[in-house]
């Protein structure tokens, strides 16, 4: 599914309480949902519901994975962590990890997913949350996507507020112009006059595993609290 298709599915789906059964995440037409605005977890918690998540990549992006095998391990903290799938390969690896989605249904899903792990996932909304433990890496992946634009700022204070000077915020950043998104992408002079102030970018490298939906706009980037 391209990008245009998924903004139009996730936000535009109609009303019609008269839908189908719901097609496999990311293949043909998309169910119908009932809410609309990605800034309630209402908005997340229909469409975990009903299966429609083209954006979950299903594994551990390459990236990810190389990142953590030449990186002594630290705190973690996943906001957004839908599926969760690298709190759980963090928790296999010996790193201490907190993964939360304010999304209820997110959250049974990846505590369904994670097992014996199922610990590791809470309830809760970011901006509000805090963790057991001070993180000293926050990973991102599709929630600065997720959440519109004017929530931007409140995004960047929250992470500096959350790291301590040296502390990383690292992940897969979306870039673009997808006003109608979620996804919501942003341009890279966006992205740095957002963290810029608080953060020092130290790492920024290609993608070459993004699922189709983020193909060709995504990049790997390590931001170190100043």
């Amino acid at each position: 599914m391209g990008l245009d298709a998924m903004s139009k599915s996730i936000t535009a789906a109609g009303n019609d309480a008269s839908a189908a059964t719901p097609a496999p995440a990311g293949v043909g037409a998309a169910p119908v949902f009932s809410t609309r605005d990605p800034n309630t977890a209402e908005f997340w918690d229909e469409r975990f519901r009903q299966g429609f998540t083209p954006w979950d990549q299903a594994g551990v992006p390459a990236s990810f994975s190389a990142f953590v095998a030449r990186s002594a391990p630290r705190p973690v903290l996943i906001p957004g962590c839908g599926s969760a799938y690298e709190a759980l390969a963090l928790a296999e690896a010996g790193w201490t990890v907190r993964a939360i989605d304010f999304s209820a249904d997110a959250v049974a899903v990846a505590r369904k997913q994670l097992g014996t792990q199922a610990g590791l996932v809470e309830q809760a909304d970011f901006f509000n949350y805090r963790p057991p433990f001070a993180p000293g890496w926050i990973y991102e992946r599709a929630f600065l996507c997720a959440l519109p634009p004017s929530r931007r700022a409140d995004y960047a204070s929250r992470m500096a507020e959350l790291l301590a000077p040296g502390g990383l915020l690292a992940g897969l950043f979306f870039f673009g112009d997808s006003p109608k998104g979620p996804p919501f992408g942003i341009s890279r002079a966006e992205l740095d006059a957002l963290l810029g102030p608080s953060f020092e970018l130290v790492e920024d490298e290609a993608v070459t595993d993004s699922i189709s939906v983020f193909s060709g706009r995504e990049r790997w980037m390590t931001w170190r609290r100043r």
